[in-house]
């Protein structure tokens, strides 16, 4: 794999040349090239060649230096808004450029790429290699907390893959996985006789419910309490259990987990919802029952909210 890590290396050379000079290499007016695709495929080929040459002459694949750099270019603004919500504190202009472009490399190679060439692992590895190669003296810390926000919450969205590739992939035997307890709520509150559900946004996109870790299992309802407290802000009562589910997670350190959550309808005063800085969320938001089904929200998450409503219905008759 010694290649791959130099045309890693490559595509990052690449990258910062793009990122560095956005009027691309000929000689253009600036001003209608702030916009990066201002850099032509000629050009970027131009660039390439000449870095591999330069830096890996014989290098043997160059197809994936090619292939890595087209999906990044070609993601970039997903990439952006990803590396944003899951750094926070971290605008992306303020971010160096060359950990800007190691983290638009790992996070390709996680979320786009092929697992089955580049497992997760790797592709977080390998980042935080180049970082301590390339980046400052933080910089590996840094590439690693960003790629393990990120990776962490990968085992929700896994749930609802059903693509051929992951039906070909050995069964996980669960019953072999450490096991951690989450409680999470379905909120409600009432302002003004209209009802409200509380729900937190992540950054694949979904929409669903606080939840957290609770460290002592036999107290669920206790340690969901302060889980929700600390997430958005809100001190709730518990009215009644709505179900439970689990899923495998997985963790660049700790590896797969098996996640069992317990989920509760509670209840709140309507007030702003305060969402704890974290890197698997990015909002929170109250909304009005008939706004639920257009939003985006998990496959087991859905007979939650519909028991819910089922529940606060029979209780106002």
């Amino acid at each position: 794999m010694a290649n791959r890590h130099l045309s890693r290396s490559i595509v990052l050379q690449t990258l910062f040349e793009w990122d560095f000079l956005p009027t691309g290499p000929l000689d253009r007016d600036r001003a209608q090239a702030e916009d990066r695709s201002g850099w032509t495929d000629e050009e970027i080929k131009k660039v390439v060649t000449r870095n591999l040459a330069e830096f890996a002459p014989g290098l043997e694949d160059d197809v994936f230096v090619f292939s890595l750099l087209g999906e990044i270019l070609k993601k970039q603004k997903v990439i952006d808004e990803i590396i944003e919500k899951a750094a926070p504190d971290w605008p992306i202009d303020k971010i160096s450029v060359v950990d800007r472009n190691i983290l638009r490399i790992g996070l390709t190679e996680l979320l786009f790429g092929d697992r089955t060439q580049v497992p997760p692992k790797v592709a977080i590895n390998e980042a935080i290699e180049l970082a301590k190669t390339f980046g400052g003296e933080n910089s590996g810390k840094f590439v690693n907390g960003v790629l393990g926000a990120v990776y962490k919450e990968i085992g929700e969205p896994g749930k609802e893959e059903t693509s051929k590739k992951k039906k070909e992939q050995e069964p996980v035997d669960i019953t072999k996985l450490p096991r951690e307890s989450l409680g999470g709520a379905l909120v409600y509150a009432r302002r003004d006789g209209v009802l409200y559900f509380a729900l937190v946004h992540d950054v694949f996109g979904y929409w669903t419910l606080s939840k957290g870790h609770v460290e002592d299992a036999a107290n669920l309802e206790e340690g969901t309490l302060r889980e929700i407290k600390e997430e958005i802000g809100l001190d709730i009562k518990i009215i009644t259990k709505l179900g439970e589910n689990e899923y495998v997670a997985t963790h660049p350190e700790k590896g797969k987990t098996l996640k069992h959550v317990s989920y509760f309808l509670a209840e709140s005063e309507y007030q702003e919802l305060m969402l704890e800085s974290s890197g698997g969320l990015d909002g929170a938001k109250w909304f009005q029952l008939s706004e639920i089904p257009e939003l985006r929200i998990y496959n087991d998450i859905i007979p939650l909210i519909a028991k819910a409503v089922e529940i606060l219905n029979k209780e106002s008759k």
